[in-house]
């Protein structure tokens, strides 16, 4: 079958039809600001996910990850992310300037449930309040405030599905390329694979927090 002959739904009743209407608690469970137990999540909270998009309607989703508790919460509707050194594409900050809605899911490593999070986002730049989330020395340049407008905990079906906190789940490292050997064969480079690998390496453990 070509992907032109595809049933497409097209309407948000045939979705329900088809898949079943909401159960009450999961509409019900939905809040505008956090409790005690989203603060407390956020608070063990060491990974996250953030979608957002473009003016045109693309799509990106970006990681991010830091020592527990590297998300501020500066009041039951308003939230610090700091933006820590990566590859500097700033994919997400620049979809701010032009759609400020975000949805967020945070994770904490051996717990099944994650807290989803959907809001309007800012970039920030000011100096006095990203120094509270210094980390090493290292005061961040850039940040996120996220202003609340939904917040609710989402089961545990899709994690118990994957066994993503199971030892018995993880794969063999040498089962997958490194990141050597793909950006070798990717950007068709002519050096060797395991020296881009060792440069890759020394990056991430070099490059962590510094603002250089």
């Amino acid at each position: 079958m070509s992907i032109q002959e595809l049933r497409v739904v097209t309407e948000t009743d045939e979705i329900c039809r088809i898949g079943g209407d909401p159960m009450p608690g999961a509409v019900e469970k939905v809040f505008d600001r956090l409790d005690r137990y989203g603060r407390q999540f956020i608070a063990l909270s060491p990974f996250l996910c953030m979608g957002s998009t473009d003016a045109q309607g693309s799509a990106d989703v970006s990681p991010r990850g830091d020592a527990p508790g590297f998300v501020a919460v500066l009041d039951d509707r308003t939230l610090l992310i700091p933006e820590r050194p990566g590859n500097r594409r700033f994919d997400t900050m620049k979809n701010l300037m032009r759609n400020p809605a975000v949805g967020i899911i945070f994770f904490v490593p051996g717990i099944n449930e994650t807290l989803r999070l959907n809001g309007h986002a800012k970039v920030v730049d000011d100096a006095a309040l990203l120094a509270g989330l210094a980390f090493g020395g290292h005061v961040p340049k850039l940040g996120i405030t996220v202003t609340i407008h939904e917040v609710f905990f989402h089961c545990a079906r899709a994690l118990l599905r994957s066994k993503l906190w199971e030892s018995s789940a993880r794969i063999d490292r040498a089962d997958f390329p490194t990141m050597g050997e793909i950006v070798k064969a990717q950007l068709q480079l002519r050096e060797d694979e395991k020296a881009i690998e060792t440069n890759i390496q020394a990056s991430y453990s070099t490059e962590l927090y510094s603002n250089s």
